[in-house]
């Protein structure tokens, strides 16, 4: 789509959607057309504050809307892949929040309607674009940790609190913030995965997801690579602080996430003195990467007092760099990362976790659409 003016998006979904529209507003490629949200109090509220006049209360009228070049979904998760295909139905691009869906069929049409009609589609995946991954990939991109070896991620998250039907979840549903770095690192696809279930939660999420593990881990082959990796994931019923962990072991330098938010990270050299393998390490921003008008966002938290953020400090400033990719993946008529075919292979490893796990570890391999580029 190239093109002078300004690429125009709809927010749809002001919860945790709220924190990108001062985003938006001042990235210098981009213009906020539209807001979406049923409660329409709630929506006049934001929208008077920050001055944005279209605002519709269904999300048919924002299709219908020519002026609109993409929509930002920020629905709830079971919203997700039917409003990513109306809109792209609709002729519009889509940037959609994490999972992409949560089966495979809905994965497979919305890459075939990305194939069919030659529009954009990405997944908002955070920690690709956090400042921890950013560090990791600049270290590996520049041979410092030498050869990938294994990876590993944990998202242990205690969802007590939080709007009713993630007690419909099962874990492995919403794991792409795990299974996205440790692909994503070494720009690979996943081939095949074997997962177990271990413990379980307590009888009413039981008979409300469907899923009695407490925990699901799994192993995932990656695709033409000898690396392999190790993610985990939970929801319910077990003790622990929030993390979205990422640890990367290479032959000359390994990076370890901390044990406890807001510790330092711990990077290990090899062949130093024992006691000088491992230091701590701060992580710097990444904001040089991004427009001067948006830079200050990768700090500055819009929405401090919603849940995203006081589990997962901002999601490690990643949410210009979301923004930034998408508005110019649509400026340069280029593929943004991830791109639907990627976002479907790291959001169906998930998918076939679960499946694996209730199959007591049987392999399940990726399908062919996910692995194509």
């Amino acid at each position: 789509m190239a093109t002078r003016r300004p690429v125009r998006v709809a927010m749809v979904g002001l919860g945790f959607g709220a924190e990108f529209l001062p985003i938006y507003k001042k990235h210098p490629d981009a213009e906020v057309a539209a807001v979406c949200r049923r409660d329409v109090a709630a929506m006049n509220t934001l929208a008077d504050a920050l001055e944005i006049n279209k605002r519709y209360a269904k999300f048919e009228e924002v299709l219908a809307d020519p002026e609109i070049d993409f929509v930002h979904i920020n629905s709830p998760i079971p919203d997700h892949a039917w409003m990513s295909m109306e809109a792209l139905k609709a002729g519009k691009h889509v940037m959609c929040t994490v999972p992409m869906a949560t089966n495979i069929a809905d994965c497979e049409k919305i890459c075939q309607l990305v194939a069919d009609t030659g529009l954009k589609y990405m997944m908002a995946e955070t920690v690709v674009y956090s400042r921890e991954f950013l560090f990791i990939k600049e270290l590996y991109q520049k041979g410092e940790l030498g050869e990938i070896q294994y990876m590993q991620a944990s998202h242990p998250q205690d969802m007590d609190g939080w709007p009713d039907y993630w007690e419909r979840m099962i874990p492995m549903h919403y794991a792409t913030h795990v299974v996205s770095p440790v692909l994503g690192l070494v720009d690979g696809r996943a081939e095949y995965v074997s997962c177990f279930g271990s413990g379980r939660v307590r009888d009413d999420i039981r008979e409300k997801s469907g899923n009695s593990f407490a925990v699901e881990s799994c192993h995932i082959k990656i695709a033409e690579s000898d690396v392999s990796a190790h993610i985990w994931r939970f929801l319910y019923d077990t003790a622990r602080q929030y993390r979205e962990s990422f640890d990367v072991y290479g032959t000359k330098k390994s990076f370890e996430w901390s044990l406890v938010e807001n510790e330092p990270h711990v990077l290990h050299t090899a062949k130093k003195p024992e006691p000088e393998i491992a230091e701590k390490v701060e992580v710097p921003d990444y904001a040089h990467l991004l427009p001067a008008e948006i830079q200050k966002f990768t700090k500055s938290i819009e929405d401090a007092d919603h849940l995203s953020f006081l589990q997962g400090g901002g999601h490690g400033g990643s949410h210009p760099h979301l923004v930034n990719e998408f508005v110019r993946a649509l400026v340069d008529d280029r593929d943004p990362w991830p791109n639907a075919v990627t976002s479907a292979n790291w959001t169906c490893v998930g998918i076939l976790a679960h499946e694996s796990a209730v199959a007591g570890g049987a392999i399940k391999h990726l399908p062919e659409f996910t692995r194509t580029r």
